[in-house]
């Protein structure tokens, strides 16, 4: 007889269990190749985003100088003081300058005004990448000929031609060319303000650097190769910093950029990992009921001669295998996915990504598969150790007891490595313990759902029913069903799905613009105080209103509490947040609270009271970086006069309103006198009154800034499609694993399903009866799981809006419409289309393998 330890070196012996290993799983392979689907679903997911996200991280930092166009930039608010100008100077002077600011542009001879950012350019900027530009010539040629290249869409839609010219402010100059891409600049990003290109020498000539206007200067450097920007950043950024510039390098912006958007690669992998577990799931599944069926086999094995740790390792081994191979199959189709990303997400990345594939992510692909098989197959393989050899001679199975503390081991296995794999993403303890906690407690309330629903259904049987519906219900009990995982797959996969649709109404509710009467969509900026009566007439002279009219003043922080700024930015215990010190603050004066503010602290006061220190309100985010609260003092600085004040009250604002909100209100009768300019705000009831009332402003007043309020939404809907592509693309997976989950559960179960059949028909029972029974379970299954998945993410979305967007949510229509019935229907179309055979399969297979 053959022993498996006739040899026994340690290599003989695993070439034995790998034969056993293949030779079983050959003649299973059937049940266990959807379960494999789940993980090569899951890996390809996890892969797909992993590769994408490093390929951009890596485009980045190899882009990084053409996305600035230099080594380094310098950038100041205002023109730059002595010790800037002096700083600037000793690094050898900068290699070109810009000036730049958003303003009206009109088109002489042409119908339409556009909101443009205008850059005046001086010297060869840039350095690195180019100017694309059609004709070519014109990016070498607009400064010698005094013209502009303007943003190749808005040529496009205004139907303008090279030669054409274009109205800034005071000036007419002729367009040379269409501009295609400035290094840096997304697409998506520009379709509010595309950017205008003109000589550095008309800036001036515009005269739209007035009071109030939002300039903004940068200086353009190149470094010797061999110079450590890194240390150049760590030792000069402080030093302007207290000279309110900023110093940017080509490397940090690139980490800056590169941090930005691997955080939300890091919340797709978490959502793609997710998808990952939810397979893990239908394989431990798999190998509970793969494992029965198996044990008589293991018994045998063990009455031959073979040990239970041989036994345990030939099943073991099996999985393996099969993490392998679905390790190496779902890479393989992650890096086949992840190149169609570049084609949906071009115009909100900052570069052109190329893809390559790297070695780390096949390895980590290949590596998770194995894992995560194993680990999930472990705590129903235990059994394996505990069959009595005397399982072949009994002829009804008897449940196997198991280890307690083998089978908590395992469990606290597979959480650590959950743990350590979201903290291999997330790089922050505390968010990958929530990551797992939520996990926990998302599956654990699923899992009480499905057991509660089983035990009501015990407690309270509804015995009165007839018989389709009654053996239906009895069927979510018998021995091998899987209620517990279909739940679970099918409500993770609509949990999911659900929580993509709240979420976005979520993001969209808060950009969204107020349809009242009284909410404006049109903001007028940049109005000088002298011209607002004239502006404000020329609205109303189009019947529209005048919603506001608010008076603007700059200033900086002096001193808080006493203190002035320059000593609080040297004092390197400081908490104060580095933006108060620096910030130029447009501030306000009115005598009460508007619909976007509630009173937080202290009392607010609309008028100055009269020989006293001026009572201001301030924001709670200002408050907390400034540390300051209610009774302490703040001075300002408005263009060298010394305002004395103190906090009065604390306002909570919802910055997320589409209405002006301010960190620092005055009182009425303080800043009358000041420097100031206005902002008017109108609605306009279509776009044909927004584009005459923006052709007759320009032509009138062109220093004048216009933002339409509605193309703000539509790109912030843009952005949020684009986005939510990506989440429906992982939550898609996660579906998809659940509905493979789903038909592998069927299978696997079958024969015991075809058992229950010949029983049923035996007793009378007609195939149509039978199906009618399985519709029903699947019924029950598509409602429960669906509807506790719903219901699980509307939880999960309220408590978001609540505590994260601080918003009244209002629940999408689609998840209960669509996503409901839809997934019902789907889980009922696949458990038929699986039942089938059993239907169909007549009594005597069911006896010959009984007999066999």
């Amino acid at each position: 007889m053959f022993h498996p330890k006739q040899n026994n070196s340690g290599k003989a012996g695993f070439i034995w269990l790998l034969k056993m290993a293949m030779r079983d799983g050959k003649a299973s392979s059937k049940k266990l190749a959807l379960f494999m689907a789940s993980i090569v679903l899951g890996i390809a997911a996890v892969v797909s985003i992993q590769s994408f996200s490093n390929n951009l991280k890596e485009n980045i930092a190899l882009q990084s100088k053409s996305l600035m166009g230099a080594d380094y930039i310098i950038d100041t608010e205002d023109l730059p003081n002595e010790r800037v100008s002096f700083i600037m100077d000793s690094l050898g002077g900068p290699k070109a300058e810009e000036i730049s600011f958003a303003s009206m542009a009109a088109f002489p001879g042409k119908e339409g005004t556009k909101l443009v950012r205008v850059r005046g350019i001086k010297g060869d900027f840039p350095f690195y990448g180019e100017l694309e530009t059609e004709p070519a010539s014109a990016a070498k040629d607009y400064q010698t000929k005094g013209a502009a290249l303007l943003d190749a869409t808005v040529m496009l839609q205004l139907g303008i031609e090279p030669g054409d010219k274009i109205k800034i402010g005071n000036i007419e100059i002729p367009v040379a060319g269409a501009l295609k891409s400035v290094p840096g600049s997304a697409a998506i990003f520009s379709s509010i303000a595309p950017p205008v290109i003109i000589p550095n020498r008309f800036i001036e000539k515009t005269g739209l650097v007035q009071v109030g206007s939002r300039i903004g200067y940068k200086y353009y450097f190149l470094a010797d190769p061999k110079m450590d920007l890194e240390k150049f950043d760590d030792n000069l950024d402080p030093i302007l910093d207290t000279n309110d510039a900023d110093l940017d390098t080509h490397t940090s912006t690139s980490e800056r950029l590169g941090r930005r958007y691997e955080n939300f690669g890091k919340f797709l992998n978490l959502v793609a990992f997710i998808a990952l577990l939810l397979g893990c799931v239908g394989i431990a599944s798999a190998i509970h009921i793969y494992i029965k069926e198996k044990l008589r086999s293991i018994a045998v094995l063990k009455c031959l001669g073979a040990t239970k740790k041989q036994t345990f390792s030939i099943y073991l081994i099996q999985i393996a295998i099969i993490g392998f191979i679905g390790g190496v199959a779902g890479t393989a189709l992650g890096l086949l996915l992840q190149q169609i990303f570049p084609l949906f997400l071009q115009d909100i990345l900052p570069v052109t990504v190329e893809i390559s594939m790297s070695p780390r992510v096949i390895f980590m692909g290949i590596l998770l598969g194995i894992l995560m098989s194993v680990l999930f197959a472990l705590y129903p393989l235990i059994v394996t150790l505990y069959v009595s050899p005397l399982q072949t001679l009994r002829v009804q199975d008897t449940e196997i007891s198991k280890s307690r503390k083998a089978g908590v081991l395992v469990l606290a296995g597979i959480f650590l490595f959950i743990f350590l794999f979201a903290f291999w993403l997330l790089e922050d303890w505390k968010y990958s313990l929530f990551f797992v906690l939520g996990i926990i407690i998302t599956f654990s309330l699923l899992a009480g759902v499905a057991n509660l629903f089983m035990k009501f259904i015990k407690r309270y049987f509804p015995s009165n029913w007839g018989f389709i519906p009654r053996q239906s219900l009895l069927n979510l009990f018998r021995p091998q069903n899987q209620t517990l995982i279909l739940v679970l797959a099918i409500g993770i996969g609509t949990f999911l799905i659900s929580t993509l649709y709240f979420t976005k109404d979520l993001l969209l509710a808060q950009a969204s613009l107020d349809e009242q009467a009284e909410s404006p969509n049109m903001i007028l900026l940049d109005v000088q105080s002298e011209q607002q009566e004239e502006v404000a007439k020329t609205i109303r002279s189009k019947d529209l209103p005048v919603l506001e009219n608010i008076p603007i003043v700059t200033m900086r922080v002096e001193s808080l509490k006493g203190v002035a700024v320059n000593d609080i930015r040297e004092d390197s215990t400081s908490q104060v947040n580095g933006w108060i010190l620096q910030h130029e603050f447009r501030t306000t004066y009115r005598d009460s609270l508007i619909s976007s503010e509630v009173l937080e602290a202290g009392e607010f006061i609309g008028n100055k009271p009269e020989n006293e220190i001026i009572p201001i309100s301030v924001s709670n985010n200002f408050a907390e970086d400034a540390k300051v609260q209610v009774g302490d003092k703040v001075n300002f600085n408005v263009q060298g006069v010394l305002l004395n004040t103190v906090v009065a009250s604390i306002r909570t604002v919802d910055w997320s309103r589409m209405q002006l909100n301010f960190s620092i209100v005055f009182p009425a009768g303080v800043l009358e006198d000041a420097p100031q300019f206005r902002v008017l705000t109108t609605k306009v009831p279509d776009e044909n009154s927004s584009a005459e009332l923006q052709q007759n402003l320009v032509e009138n007043f062109p220093n004048l800034t216009i933002i339409d309020l509605r193309q703000v939404l539509t790109l912030i809907e843009k952005i949020l499609t684009k986005i939510s592509w990506l989440i429906n693309f992982m939550a898609f997976f996660s579906i998809l694993t659940g509905i493979i989950v789903l038909i592998g559960a069927v299978r696997t179960s079958k024969y015991q399903r075809i058992k229950e059949s010949v029983l049923l028909r035996t007793l009378g029972a007609r195939s149509d009866q039978i199906l009618k029974i399985l519709a029903f379970e699947y019924f029950y299954l598509g409602v429960l799981g669906a509807l506790s998945g719903i219901l699980l993410s509307l939880i999960s979305s309220l408590l978001l809006g609540y505590f994260v967007f601080e918003t009244t949510f209002i629940p999408s229509w689609i998840p209960f419409v669509v996503l409901l019935p839809g997934i019902i229907l789907l889980v009922v179309t696949i458990g038929l289309g699986n039942s089938l055979s059993v239907i169909k399969s007549p009594p005597l297979v069911v006896l010959r393998k009984e007999i066999g």
